[in-house]
């Protein structure tokens, strides 16, 4: 698959789970902007069956290099970014894990369950980042429990295999110059922002800023019930000069730990 097939695909899926984002697309349109994508997220377990090498694999196959790497000690998480070899017009990639050993043996067991649970065939096409949930119909009873130990593996339990969130380039947009403004554009279209960490998470000294509004919610239907839950949201960054003149390219770790809380049930 070429970049513009991959990003078209995650993008199509990504839009009907999250319409706050073709939303806030059409207002930056109206006011005279064209939409760049800064990087896509993904999360998923360190099982070696999906990790982050198992779910980057389309990606490299399409001329992605791997650039970075990050550990998130409070949340348990480990995660690298991808940048394409030579354009660079193209979104980063950002894929994390959950670190599963280090929970509970009932979280342990709960997770290798969901794996076992995927067809032997869907685990060596390469296309894991497309497909979703893929152990069956949820539990809410489930969810809870993973919940009380993680909001991480109980957003991936219901949510599978997808792009966990899109960002809106700043630096690119015509008519807006600051994340602030970008922000207070949001808040008066009637949007909520992520405050864990405060609004804006980031500083130009550490040459990136960043944002993002609250997930959307969307109706999943348990073994029990339907309940509302978070599905995916939209991201901002802005990106600083640094002393060599080029933009930063790289992500700030005690940031992107207040972004993941985007897509928390009690935000």
């Amino acid at each position: 698959m070429t970049t513009t097939e991959i990003f078209d695909s995650l993008w199509s899926e990504y839009s009907e789970r999250t319409p706050s984002a073709q939303k806030i697309n059409e207002l930056f349109i109206s006011k005279g902007n064209k939409i760049f994508n800064d990087h896509v997220a993904f999360r998923t377990f360190d099982d070696p069956r999906v990790n982050i090498e198992v779910l980057a694999k389309p990606f490299l196959a399409a001329g992605y290099v791997e650039c970075g790497d990050y550990t998130f000690e409070a949340k348990k998480l480990y995660a690298k970014h991808y940048e394409h070899a030579t354009d660079k017009n193209v979104p980063r990639v950002f894929i994390s894990q959950l670190k599963v050993a280090e929970f509970s043996s009932e979280l342990q067991t709960e997770v290798k369950k969901m794996i076992d649970a995927i067809p032997e065939s869907e685990l060596h096409t390469g296309q894991l980042v497309f497909k979703g949930r893929l152990w069956g119909q949820p539990s809410f009873d489930l969810y809870e429990k993973l919940q009380a130990e993680t909001e991480y593996a109980a957003w991936l339990y219901v949510n599978g295999f997808c792009s966990n969130h899109f960002t809106v380039d700043i630096n690119k947009l015509d008519t807006f110059s600051s994340l602030q403004e970008v922000n207070e554009f949001l808040k008066v279209n009637g949007f909520k922002m992520n405050t864990s960490g405060g609004e804006i998470k980031g500083t130009p000294a550490q040459f990136l800023e960043q944002s993002s509004v609250l997930a959307d919610r969307i109706p999943v239907e348990f073994k029990e019930t339907t309940k509302e839950i978070t599905s995916c949201y939209y991201e901002f960054a802005f990106r600083h000069k640094m002393a060599n003149g080029k933009l930063f390219s790289g992500f700030v770790t005690g940031s992107a730990d207040k972004i993941f809380e985007s897509t928390d049930m009690k935000l």
